[in-house]
């Protein structure tokens, strides 16, 4: 098990920036793979994009591709999530994930082992 707290989230203007962090601690076996998923309000939750510790290749969502980008830093155990041009249909609670490897779809949400309590994004003009 691993604790994620995410931050970063806040109010924003439609075609603005955000970028989003989650600080991972505990077991890092356990948090080998990292994703990025999103809820916004009366809608089912959906992964946004997803990264491992080795091998530095990025998975994104075709509905962010070009506009989102997922990092990780190993030393500061973080990963990050840049999203540009954002939409206002993109608000909503904005959450990472943990999971040991990426065996299995990365929008399956049961592969995913430990979750933070989640960062608010508003996109409002």
């Amino acid at each position: 098990q691993v604790q994620l707290v995410e931050s970063g989230g806040g109010s924003v203007q439609p075609g603005g920036s955000l970028r989003l962090s989650c600080v991972i601690s505990g077991n890092s076996g356990s948090s080998n793979c990292m994703g990025w998923f999103r809820q916004a309000p009366g809608k089912e939750r959906e992964w946004v994009a997803g990264i491992c510790r080795a091998g530095g290749s990025t998975y994104n969502a075709d509905f962010v591709r070009g506009r989102f980008a997922i990092s990780r830093d190993n030393g500061q155990n973080s990963v990050y999530l840049q999203m540009n041009s954002l939409k206002v249909d993109e608000t909503g609670m904005y959450y990472c994930a943990a999971r040991r490897d990426r065996n299995g779809a990365w929008d399956d949400a049961r592969r995913y082992d430990s979750w933070g309590q989640g960062t608010q994004v508003t996109v409002s003009s």
